[in-house]
């Protein structure tokens, strides 16, 4: 069986703590800002976890 090949857009967008946990940043911060709120542009500023549900999807795509 050949290697696993790592999804190469995917190790770009993210990243993997000490915990193994997989972090990423959040989308919907590119344009149209002036409707959303500071609040919410704040909040997006940071970066998040990926969802249990698309964690072993992730997981796949960066080979792990």
């Amino acid at each position: 069986m050949p290697k696993m090949k790592t999804h190469k857009g995917a190790a770009k967008r993210f990243k993997v703590t000490g915990s193994g946990k997989i972090k990423k940043n959040n989308a919907y911060k590119r344009h149209i800002l002036e409707t959303k709120s500071p609040k919410r542009k704040r909040g997006l500023r940071k970066a998040t976890l990926v969802s249990a549900g698309d964690m072993g999807r992730v997981k796949r795509m960066l080979g792990l």
